[in-house]
């Protein structure tokens, strides 16, 4: 992005550096459509919690608020979320959805993956690839994940993302950073702007498509281009239902997965659930 050095400069490697708020909103919100506020704070307990209060305050679109450090990040289904302090990218947005019919809401944290991909690809060239809901791979790994809550008409969508980490370091054996996969120099602040702008890019377009449509925006094509779920064989593990077991075939126009189980012809759609890539 104008502005923001790739590389060290004073201060050490760009990725140590904390994150440059000036920086920030002169590149995300002078003139852009979307992005109305940017925060950036040292540590909270959650990004999606005070992003989600903001809402109930009745906070515009666009509002961007990332930390350095979280006490008490979350994920999916109400587990905790872990990331190096200082050493990772860990930011939550604002956006208001009630012009989008309830149903296609589903590919709010989709679009956000697609923009992650993308971004990490552009800034970094690591090939970056999405497993259905909410996960960003790279390699063997999980690079980033995504958290999606709504409040009213308001959906904030939290994103945190590893930059520095050695295996040592990294919550889980299944996870993955930058550093490891050698893009560790990454500028974090200027990685940040990547994503949002790729958030303003496909947002905008799906947004305002009559019904939140995912075909005329381009976004489901993206997104099907950039899975590496689609194609695999997958376990997905059902909430209060037998696990099922077959081949994920596509997304349907809702954000759905489309799974056809072994030995049947026609597919399941799957709108929750933990998948396993079945190798």
């Amino acid at each position: 992005m104008d502005g923001m050095s790739a590389t060290g400069g004073q201060g050490g490697p760009a990725s140590r550096r904390p994150l440059d708020e000036a920086a920030l909103r002169a590149a995300l919100t002078g003139g852009r459509a979307l992005w109305s506020a940017v925060r950036v704070v040292a540590e909270t307990g959650s990004t999606n919690a005070d992003a989600l209060a903001a809402a109930r305050d009745g906070a515009a679109e666009g509002l961007v608020i990332a930390a350095e450090a979280q006490a008490a990040g979350r994920g999916r289904l109400g587990r905790g979320w872990q990331s190096l302090p200082g050493g990772s990218l860990t930011f939550s947005v604002l956006l208001r959805t009630a012009a989008v019919p309830a149903g296609a809401r589903g590919w709010v944290p989709l679009l956000t993956g697609v923009a992650v991909a993308r971004a990490v690809r552009r800034a970094t060239g690591v090939q970056a690839r999405l497993k259905w809901p909410n996960d960003v791979l790279a390699g063997a790994g999980k690079l980033a994940g995504i958290l999606a809550e709504q409040a009213g008409d308001a959906i904030v969508v939290g994103v945190g993302l590893n930059v520095l980490g050695t295996a040592a370091q990294l919550p889980v054996a299944t996870a993955t950073s930058l550093e490891l996969l050698g893009a560790g120099e990454a500028d974090r602040t200027e990685l940040l702007a990547e994503i949002l702008t790729e958030i303003e890019r496909w947002y905008l377009p799906w947004r305002d498509t009559p019904a939140g449509d995912a075909d005329a925006s381009g976004l489901r094509q993206e997104y099907l281009r950039l899975s590496a779920t689609v194609g695999a064989r997958v376990r997905v593990l059902l909430p209060g239902a037998p696990d099922l077991v077959g081949l994920a075939v596509a997304v349907d126009e809702t954000g759905r997965l489309l799974v056809r189980p072994d030995g049947q012809a026609d597919p399941v759609p799957v709108s929750a659930g933990d998948v396993i890539h079945v190798r």
